[in-house]
Parts: C-alpha cells; sequence; structure tokens
C-alpha cells in the first residue's frame, strides 16, 4: 500500500513538472547580451525590430533592422503585422522601450521574442 501511494505521489509530481516545462517551451521573452542578439540574427526568419523613433533610427541602426516606432501611433498595428510564430528580437537606445515592446509582443501571442540587454548602446 505504501509502494502505491508513493508510486502515486512520483506520478503526480512528474505529470506537473512536464506539463510546466512544456508551457515553457512555448513562449520565450529572454533578455539577451549583444552576443547572443548576434547569433540570433543570423538564425533563419528571425525579424530585427528597432523601436526607436526614426529621428534616432537614422542616426544609426543594426543592420536588417525594420523600424517600428514604440511611442508611434501606428505601433500595434505594425508589429501584429510580423509573424508570430517566428523569431523576434527587438532593441531600442537603452532597454526600456524594447522590454515594454517584448512584454506586449509575449501578450500578444508571439512565441519567440529576444530583447538586447542594453539597447543600441551597448551594440555600437
Amino acid at each position: 500500500m505504501k509502494m502505491l501511494s508513493f508510486l502515486s505521489i512520483v506520478f503526480l509530481f512528474l505529470s506537473c513538472s512536464t506539463s510546466s516545462t512544456t508551457l515553457t517551451a512555448q513562449t520565450i521573452n529572454k533578455k539577451v547580451s549583444k552576443t547572443e542578439f548576434a547569433e540570433l540574427i543570423k538564425k533563419n526568419g528571425a525579424q530585427l525590430i528597432d523601436v526607436r523613433t526614426p529621428r534616432e533610427f537614422s542616426n544609426g541602426f543594426i543592420e536588417g533592422a525594420k523600424n517600428i516606432d514604440y511611442n508611434g501611433d501606428s505601433f500595434e498595428k505594425q508589429m501584429k503585422k510580423l509573424d508570430k510564430t517566428k523569431p523576434v528580437l527587438v532593441y531600442c537606445a537603452a532597454g526600456g522601450r524594447s522590454e515594454n515592446a517584448a512584454e506586449l509582443l509575449q501578450e500578444w501571442g508571439f512565441k519567440e521574442v529576444y530583447d538586447l540587454e542594453g539597447g543600441y548602446n551597448s551594440w555600437k
């Protein structure tokens, strides 16, 4: 009887841990270093988004980035046009706006979102 109770508890524990791992694996929202970010840019299909203002963007950006101003009127509309199944890499000047953008993307159902730690300032 004790063995049956023990096995039941072990089974319950394993079931819970497997489902939480699966849930976490479905959505990634992570702040990454510039080295990790550079590697992710090379990943096939990654969508690179600069959420700074057009003026900031015109003063320098990461090659291949699309500018979608976090404070712009069409931010949500433009972001929701991105492919939710492909990784999205976001950055701003120092990390504040891109962190907020990453959280919104996760809420909107994007599966993989990576935020450049320190923003463009750490990149250059």
